[in-house]
């Protein structure tokens, strides 16, 4: 039985989007500000500080990273720890902010936004150009969440949190265009949502589950759940593959709102999972 250990010292306020790259884990503590990078080799920690709610971060071929947060998309360079605005495709949208963002293998980076819960459906899964401008992807969205694409890039699997669905769409990698958007798992039965996932190299698909502490391994092929794993944490935010092999599944969680946890807002990681994944792909913005 696969079970999980807390690593790192770091408590997030809400700890989410980890990305493994080039042998340490990067994720954000939204809530906090921050993103933070932890290398399990030595367990160091270091920290980025920013002025905004950061709700990713991905590497570039620029050697800097993207991220995304209340204010549009900026660029970070870890070096000096100087950011640049790139572009903000919802100025009007005060409320809104970006949330989860993922690197297609073909290095394109989507990101969506999330709109207030008084105003459902105003949000938008976006692709951002090499220089940060947006086109929309994909619309209306509420909640924009998971990512992850099919090992033949053909199908990109996407969660918008309050429908309690993941989607499929056909993919092209050509153009990046998103089409034939279908159900393919219904969550609805859960009273846990759908939050952060990601995909292994057998086309598994690996979702936390925000406030029902825990992850989901599902089969998307046959839509059928394989396995649960319980995480001491409710709010189970998002997971990715990582560790030398690829095969250690890191998971973030953040800090319930009431409930009394010992382990709320740690990072998590399950070890030997009996699959793997490769390490994220950067976002091609030097092309």
């Amino acid at each position: 039985m696969l079970t999980a250990e807390p690593v790192g010292n770091r408590i997030s306020l809400w700890g989410e989007g980890p990305v493994w790259y080039q042998s340490e884990l990067t994720y954000v503590d939204i809530n906090g500000k921050a993103i933070v990078c932890y290398d399990p080799a030595t367990g160091d920690e270091r920290e980025y500080h920013l002025d905004q709610n950061i709700g990713f971060a991905v590497p570039a071929q620029s050697g800097k990273w993207i991220y995304g947060g209340n204010h549009g998309i900026f660029s970070l360079d870890m070096k000096s720890g100087e950011s640049t605005a790139l572009h903000d495709p919802e100025p009007e949208l005060t409320e809104s902010r970006f949330n989860d963002g993922k690197t297609a293998p073909d290095g394109r980076l989507f990101a969506g936004t999330m709109c207030p819960k008084t105003d459902p459906g105003k949000a938008k899964l976006y692709q951002i150009a090499n220089n940060g401008t947006c086109t929309t992807a994909y619309e209306p969205v509420t909640t924009s969440n998971g990512l992850a694409w099919a090992a033949d890039s053909k199908t990109l699997y996407y969660i918008d949190t309050p429908s309690k669905e993941i989607k499929a769409f056909e993919y092209n990698s050509t153009t990046g265009a998103l089409s034939n958007p279908r159900q393919i798992i219904d969550t609805s039965d859960d009273p846990s949502s759908p939050d952060g996932m990601c995909i292994d190299t057998d086309n598994n698909l690996w979702v936390a589950f925000c406030h029902g502490g825990c992850v989901k391994q599902f089969d998307p092929a046959a839509g059928k759940l394989i396995q649960k794993i319980d995480i001491p944490a409710l709010e189970t935010t998002s997971c990715t593959f990582g560790g030398g092999s690829g095969s250690d599944l890191y998971v973030t969680t953040g800090i319930h709102k009431t409930e009394q946890e010992q382990w709320g807002g740690s990072l998590f990681v399950i070890r030997d999972t009996g699959t793997h994944a490769p390490p994220a792909v950067p976002f091609a913005d030097s092309i």
